[in-house]
C-alpha cells in the first residue's frame, strides 16, 4: 500500500504555506492533532497530578497516556519503562548520572563519533569514575572505492573493541549525517557473543540513539535486546520533548534514583527516578497524537505496515536525489555515507563539494537561503567527531551540506531541490 500523500500533508498545517521543509533531521513539522491536544490540556486540565479532585484525575490520566504512546513506539513491555525529558541529550546525561554507582574504575564504555548526545555523557562519566572510553569509528565502505567519504558503522570495526571489561556500548540506530541504518539486533547479538567469548561475566548494557531513526522506521527494543533507547518526539511529528526507554531490570538494578531522597523506595523501579521534577505535562499529552496518525497511514492500522509504507515512499525521494549527486562526481560532489538508496538508508543525505572547484558547504546552503522557500542546512550537526575524522579533512565547522526529508515530502519537492543544486553546481 502506498501513502496517500495529499492526506499526509493535510495533517501538517505548516506544509500549506508552500515552504519546502528539507531540514527535518533537525526537527519535523508538528501534526495539527498534536497541537490541538497540547492546547486542550492547557485549557482544560492544567493542574498538578495525583490529587483526588476530578480535574487532577483527568490530568493524571492524560499524562499517563503519553507514556503509553511512547511505549507503543518503542514496543516496550510497560509504561513503567518510559521516562520523558526536555531533550535527548538531557535524558542521556540523567542516565549517565543514574548509572554512575554501577560503573567501576577500569570498566570500558564503547561510543561512536555520531551525535554527541550518546557520547558526551559517557565521556564525562568515564572521567568521573576512571572508566575507559573506546571509539567505534565509522570506516570506509568497500563498495565505494573511489569515494573516501563513503563511511559507516560496521561490525568488523566494533568486535575488536569488545573485551571482558566492556560495560556499555552506546551507538546509533541511524546516523544523522550518513543516513545509514545500523542493524541493531545483529550488532547487539554479535557484541554479547563476543563479550562472552572474551570472558565478560558482569553486566553488558546497550544504549541506542534512535533520534535519527525514529522518524523513518519502527523501533523494537524487545527484539533488539537493548537496555536503553531514546528518541525525540519533535523529530517524529510531535512536540519538543524527548523520551527514554529503560528496561525494567536495568531501571531497578543498574540505576540510582535522581529524584528527591524521600521518594525512595516508591520510585526505585519507576521511570520517575530518571526525570526529577517531572516532564512538561502538556507536551507529554501532546505525544498521544503521534501513534494514531502513524497507524492511520496503513489500511491495516498497524504500526508495522505504516512504517513499511513510509519506507517505500522515502525510497522514491532518495532515488532521484542520490542519483543526481552521484552524476555530479566530476564536478567534485561526494556523498558522505552510503551512495545508493535501499532498505539500509533513510532520506537524510549529506555531501561535500571538493576538488579544483570546491565549494564551502555554507555557500551551497546560502544559495538555497537566497531562494527563500527551501530550508536545508550545513554543519556537523553535533556529530562533531564523525565529521572531524572524515578524510580527506573537511572544515568541521563548515561540515557537510545536509538535505533531510521525511514521508510528507514529495518527489516534486525533490525536483525543486535538484533544480537549485543544478544552478549552484553549474
Amino acid at each position: 500500500m502506498s501513502l496517500d500523500i495529499d492526506a499526509v500533508r493535510a495533517a501538517f498545517p505548516a506544509l500549506a504555506s508552500g515552504f519546502l521543509y528539507a531540514d527535518n533531521a533537525g526537527g519535523s513539522q508538528a501534526l495539527a492533532d498534536v497541537v490541538a491536544r497540547i492546547s486542550d490540556y492547557l485549557l482544560r486540565s492544567n493542574v498538578q497530578l495525583g490529587a483526588d479532585y476530578s480535574v487532577s484525575a483527568t490530568s493524571t490520566t492524560r499524562v499517563a497516556s503519553g507514556a503509553d504512546a511512547a511505549r507503543e513506539l518503542f514496543n516496550a513491555e510497560s509504561d513503567d519503562e518510559i521516562a520523558f525529558g526536555s531533550s535527548s541529550t538531557m535524558l542521556v546525561e540523567n542516565l549517565a548520572r543514574a548509572i554512575e554507582a554501577d560503573v567501576k574504575e577500569g570498566d570500558e564504555i564503547i561510543i561512536t563519533g555520531e551525535h554527541e548526545s550518546n557520547a558526551g555523557p559517557w565521556k564525562r562519566l568515564a572521567a568521573r569514575k576512571g572508566a575507559v572510553i573506546k571509539l567505534w569509528p565509522a570506516t570506509h565502505l568497500a563498495q565505494y572505492p573511489d569515494n573516501p567519504y563513503a563511511v559507516g558503522l560496521q561490525l568488523a570495526a566494533l568486535e575488536p573493541l569488545i573485551s571482558a571489561k566492556t560495560r556499555l556500548v552506546a551507538f546509533t540506530a541511524c546516523s544523522n549525517i550518513l543516513g545509514s541504518i545500523v542493524p541493531v539486533q545483529e550488532i547487539v547479538a554479535a557484541a554479547r557473543k563476543r563479550a562472552r567469548e572474551r570472558g565478560r561475566e558482569g553486566k553488558l548494557e546497550f544504549c541506542v540513539d534512535c533520534v535519527a531513526y525514529a522518524p523513518h522506521r519502527r523501533i523494537d527494543v524487545r527484539a533488539w535486546d537493548v537496555e536503553y533507547c531514546y528518541f525525540s518526539f519533535y523529530k517524529v511529528y510531535g512536540p519538543h520533548t524527548s523520551v527514554l526507554y529503560a528496561r525494567a531490570p536495568s531501571l531497578r538494578d543498574s540505576l540510582t534514583s535522581l529524584a528527591h531522597h524521600f521518594l525512595s523506595p516508591a520510585v526505585d523501579d519507576k521511570p520517575y527516578k530518571l526525570q526529577p521534577g517531572g516532564p512538561g505535562y502538556e507536551l507529554v499529552y501532546g505525544c498521544t497524537g503521534v501513534p494514531p496518525y502513524l497507524r492511520a497511514l496503513a489500511g491495516s492500522g498497524t504500526l508495522a505496515d505504516a512504517w513499511a509504507a513510509v519506507a517505500r515512499h522515502e525510497q522514491t525521494l532518495l532515488g532521484p536525489l542520490l542519483g543526481f549527486l552521484r552524476d555530479r562526481r566530476e564536478r567534485g560532489v561526494r556523498v558522505v555515507g552510503e551512495e545508493r538508496e535501499g532498505a539500509g538508508r533513510v532520506p537524510t543525505v549529506s555531501f561535500v563539494v571538493v576538488g579544483e572547484r570546491a565549494l564551502r558547504s555554507r555557500d551551497v546552503v546560502s544559495a538555497f537561503d537566497a531562494k527563500g522557500d527551501i530550508g536545508i542546512r550545513y554543519g556537523h550537526f553535533y556529530a562533531y567527531t564523525l565529521v572531524d575524522r572524515l578524510a580527506p579533512k573537511v572544515d568541521v565547522d563548515d561540515g557537510v551540506v545536509r538535505i533531510s526529508l521525511v514521508h510528507y515530502n514529495t518527489v516534486e519537492e525533490v525536483r525543486r531541490i535538484v533544480g537549485v543544486l543544478e544552478e549552484v553546481l553549474a
